[in-house]
């Protein structure tokens, strides 16, 4: 029997959709379900490797995760990759498959949507239930004729749809009425009622608005929801960066005596590599404050984004604070930044052929045009603890013979670590407490500052159930048994 299916959608970006589907997917687990995340078009720099091959959004990964899943490329079947405000990288299903310009790329709508039903059908085909999750604003009219991923696919499926507001950026009342208004045709039928998302403070106290609102839209509230710090969730994009870095749970005590800066790149991806430094400071110009340790992230573009670091005067910042002493990391694009060169002899990120690095390693990178994308696990320079980690990158980087690896891949070789810089492509080595525990205390030593004291990590699981919790204690269950289930 095919599966059901509703979707989570949204009154503008970053309201809380992934937030909303997670909690719905972990809800509808802990009653027995055998339950799926989909979303059909994402737009992120921060992605994962399947188990399958190939990569999709970190927020589908969560909600996998939040399922009792290992990740499918089918449950994100094409994701965008931004390179520049004019297009990207497009991976379907998966694997890199163009560079299109935004007006190129609705060109190839009508494969893209068999694209997308075919990645939909043998979820249904493998599952109960599928919690679909849109995009943006649900009723991007612009778009009505081209949409792969909001009211039109929820229409081919029939899938019943749940409105998120966010009432902590204001203007809540406008967003739902206005959405409703811009409604068409089946679309007023599939969108069954609304939920208010990130309320602060007392919820009662928004008794009042949710009628008014009701008695406007013509739909019923599924229930006023209250913002919620004490949940950790990988977010689906570095967006979040702006609104809720002063709400971020705290993984290292604010006391641990480290500047650490993170370089802000244009082009940042997988920065939930650092979601276990929510002190350090993210810097666009060289920071006033001397830096124990600079890392440089992954990046989409690299060569471009190396271009704007030397425009920034980043580059003799970096150089003047590490001969100061101060350690420099970098992971994937920030690794290849850390080099001597970085060739791209097929222009994959960009018109220049070859730059030069800031040159803090001795390697030299060449962007490929086939991608590698593998989850691993690897043990590092100094002890025989593992951690697990992903490798999402074109490039190929060479050291030198008899290099210094910053970790081992069972008997081969990562990255390189040298006089206080390492450069690694394993996203997700800084998730690991052990591994980051480890480089803290060597870093607080070298710079004759006390070791910091580490908390015990939360398993991702611990917070699925309390995103459930978060659900079931405020939504009106048996409303969403009747809308959605029934």
């Amino acid at each position: 029997m095919p599966a059901k299916a509703m979707m989570v959608a949204g009154t503008a970006s970053h309201v809380g959709k992934s937030w909303m589907a997670t909690a719905i997917c972990r809800h509808l687990r802990r009653r027995g379900l055998r339950v799926a995340p989909f979303k059909a078009q994402n737009m992120s720099l921060n992605s994962y490797p399947c188990a399958n091959g190939g990569e999709i959004g970190r927020a589908q990964v969560a909600q996998a995760e939040a399922c009792g899943l290992a990740p499918l490329t089918d449950m994100n079947p094409i994701l965008l990759k931004p390179t520049s405000d004019q297009g990207g990288q497009i991976v379907l299903n998966g694997k890199v498959w163009k560079n299109l310009s935004a007006a190129d790329y609705y060109t190839h709508y009508d494969f893209l949507l068999e694209q997308v039903l075919a990645a939909f059908h043998r979820l249904a085909a493998e599952f109960e239930f599928i919690v679909m999750e849109g995009a943006g604003s649900v009723v991007e009219i612009n778009l009505r004729n081209r949409d792969l991923v909001n009211l039109p696919l929820a229409s081919r499926l029939q899938a019943p749809v749940l409105l998120v507001a966010d009432i902590d950026r204001g203007g809540v009342f406008a967003s739902v009425v206005g959405t409703m208004a811009l409604l068409e045709g089946e679309e007023k039928t599939l969108l069954r009622s609304f939920a208010i998302n990130r309320l602060r403070g007392d919820l009662a106290l928004f008794n009042g608005g949710a009628r008014m609102i009701e008695e406007r839209a013509g739909r019923p509230c599924l229930g006023v929801f209250p913002f919620a710090s004490d949940i950790a969730l990988d977010a689906e994009d570095s967006v979040s960066l702006d609104v809720s870095l002063d709400d971020a749970p705290t993984a290292l005590p604010k006391s641990n005596g480290l500047n650490i800066c993170i370089v802000r790149l244009p082009h940042m991806s997988n920065f939930t590599d650092f979601r276990l430094l929510p002190d350090a400071e993210y810097v666009t110009q060289p920071a006033a404050r001397p830096p124990d340790c600079i890392i440089l992230p992954g990046s989409k573009n690299t060569i471009e984004d190396l271009l704007w670091l030397r425009r920034q005067g980043l580059d003799r910042w970096i150089l003047e604070q590490h001969a100061a002493g101060a350690a420099v990391w970098g992971i994937c694009g920030g690794y290849q930044m850390l080099g001597k060169t970085i060739h791209d002899p097929h222009g994959m990120e960009s018109r220049v052929s070859e730059v030069q690095g800031l040159g803090l390693l001795p390697v030299k990178t060449t962007l490929l045009s086939e991608k590698t994308t593998r989850a691993v696990t690897a043990r590092t320079f100094g002890s025989l603890a593992t951690f697990g980690a992903y490798e999402i990158h074109m490039g190929e980087t060479t050291p030198p013979a008899g290099d210094s690896p910053f970790a081992w891949i069972g008997g081969r070789g990562e990255g390189f670590r040298e006089d206080g810089v390492i450069g690694t492509y394993l996203h997700g080595a800084l998730e690991s407490p052990d591994l980051l525990g480890e480089l803290l205390t060597d870093l607080a030593r070298k710079r004759g500052k006390p070791a910091p004291t580490l908390p015990e990590a939360r398993p991702k699981d611990a917070d699925y159930d309390r995103l459930a919790d978060w659900f079931e204690q405020h939504a009106d269950l048996a409303r969403f048994e009747e809308l959605y289930l029934s």
